[in-house]
């Protein structure tokens, strides 16, 4: 039997390794990093997290929540040392990166099927094989994926937000609390920087002033800082710089929205505007602020979030940053297996493939590890059922018009209507989830390892 071949160590390509090795696949595992870093990554770990440490709500009535909940019934590896690194993030599922990567890469080493390569690929594999170099692909690989494809990638820009240090945050301004959740004090998973109308006035004023990164040749023409498609803009990690351009409230009414806090001060006082920062690290000793992802320079990143309140001394661990994210034009070229149309024994994982978020790329990843697997094993391949939220996503980037097409994440807009819609949003919700729930476990004695029907392959 053939050795499967996956580039690209991150988030799918892991996923992918575990799945097809579980399945009696020979892997052969290449990460090209510590050789070759990305500018994105600060390890050389497989499965680093680069742009935030949370997955997703774990809520069953969440988008996010329910393709977890499909990923742990399918097996999925990654969502298991998650929840083994799992810090405090109110509803979410958020890790510590550190064990996290751990976790992950401690487990690809172990398998006996797996072999990994600290090597960059070059060009694409004249074998079976997954490609899930992820957002950052190299530039040789982008152009021997270029050339298969017969035509220009498609590109969006991302950016990440700074974290600072836990203890330089002044808990005598900040305060703990999550969400229309009582108590406060030393409760609450997240750290909140209340604004009045005056502070927030002057945060964004500031910020909106403030000294961009120069963009790069390439770059010149997104001046707005983030691109998708065809002169389409990726809504999912604007700026923040770049949002609040949109409006002198676009921030408060976004990501730093007040909704279900108040102060726990004598008495309780309304807030304008908040900052929340979500814990780090398992340790507790590095925080993130919370949609504060930022394409500002370091010495205006320090001055402007220094404004916050309760941030004023704040010590940055890292610095926000943009980097260039890749995607294919997956309609043209992809077939709900996640194989390349023209060439079967080829898949595409990850964000590549046009989803979006942590949850999208361990789902494609898991998809394309059990596809390779039953290919190599003479076995058809598997196209989830659309009602299911893995099945909506590849459905979703395989039929969708290539002049609109750009990332998504996990929706309910993605999922085919409900038959007899309860009312109430919630109620609407868990329809979803126990219809995709019922669907996905008629296909689970097919998919499970343990119960596949090996045959040779020829």
């Amino acid at each position: 039997m053939d050795e499967l071949i996956i580039v690209g160590g991150g988030l799918a390509g892991s996923e992918a390794a575990w799945q097809a090795a579980q399945r009696g696949i020979r892997v052969a595992l290449y990460e090209m990093r510590p050789a070759v870093q990305t500018g994105a990554h600060r390890t050389d770990h497989l499965a680093e997290l680069v742009c935030s440490n949370s997955l997703g709500s774990n809520q069953l009535d969440r988008p996010s929540g329910l393709l977890k909940e499909e990923l742990r019934q399918l097996g999925s590896l990654l969502i298991e040392c998650a929840e083994r690194s799992a810090i405090p993030a109110g509803g979410a599922l958020a890790v510590d990166r550190g064990l996290f990567a751990t976790a992950v890469e401690e487990a690809i080493s172990n398998h006996p099927n797996i072999r990994i390569a600290r090597e960059e690929v070059h060009s694409i594999p004249n074998q079976p094989a997954i490609i899930a170099s992820g957002p950052l692909t190299a530039p040789d690989l982008a152009k021997s994926i270029q050339d298969l494809t017969g035509q220009d990638h498609l590109f969006f820009y991302d950016a990440i937000a700074p974290v600072v240090m836990a203890d330089s945050i002044d808990m005598n301004v900040a305060f703990r609390g999550s969400r229309y959740e009582e108590g406060n004090g030393e409760t609450g998973d997240y750290i909140n920087c209340p604004m009045d109308e005056r502070q927030y006035d002057a945060f964004v004023s500031a910020l909106l002033a403030a000294e961009r990164i120069p963009l790069r040749e390439f770059e010149t023409e997104i001046p707005g800082g983030v691109r998708a498609g065809l002169q389409r803009y990726f809504e999912g990690c604007l700026p923040i710089e770049v949002l609040a351009e949109r409006g002198t409230e676009s921030l408060a009414f976004g990501p730093m929205r007040p909704i279900g806090l108040r102060t726990p001060r004598k008495p309780a006082r309304r807030i304008f505007a908040v900052l929340q920062l979500r814990q780090d690290d398992l340790a507790g000793t590095l925080y993130n602020l919370v949609g504060c992802q930022t394409n500002l320079l370091y010495s205006e990143q320090r001055r402007v979030f220094r404004m916050v309140p309760g941030l004023e001394n704040a010590e940055f661990a890292r610095y926000g940053q943009m980097h260039r994210n890749t995607f294919i034009a997956a309609p043209r070229l992809l077939q709900p297996t996640l194989q390349v149309r023209e060439y079967p024994d080829l898949f595409f994982a990850g964000q590549l493939t046009g989803v979006e978020g942590y949850m999208g790329n361990i789902a494609t990843g898991l998809l394309a590890g059990v596809n390779a697997a039953r290919f190599l094993q003479s076995l058809p391949t598997l196209a989830l059922p659309e009602t299911t939220m893995l099945g909506a996503l590849c459905h979703y980037i395989t039929h969708a018009g290539l002049e609109t097409f750009q990332p998504m994440k996990a929706n309910y807009g993605i999922l085919p209507p409900l038959e007899k819609p309860k009312p109430g949003k919630h109620e609407r919700a868990m329809q979803f989830a126990d219809r995709s729930l019922q669907a996905l476990a008629t296909l689970l004695p097919r998919i499970h390892p343990s119960n596949l029907e090996k045959r040779p392959h020829d």
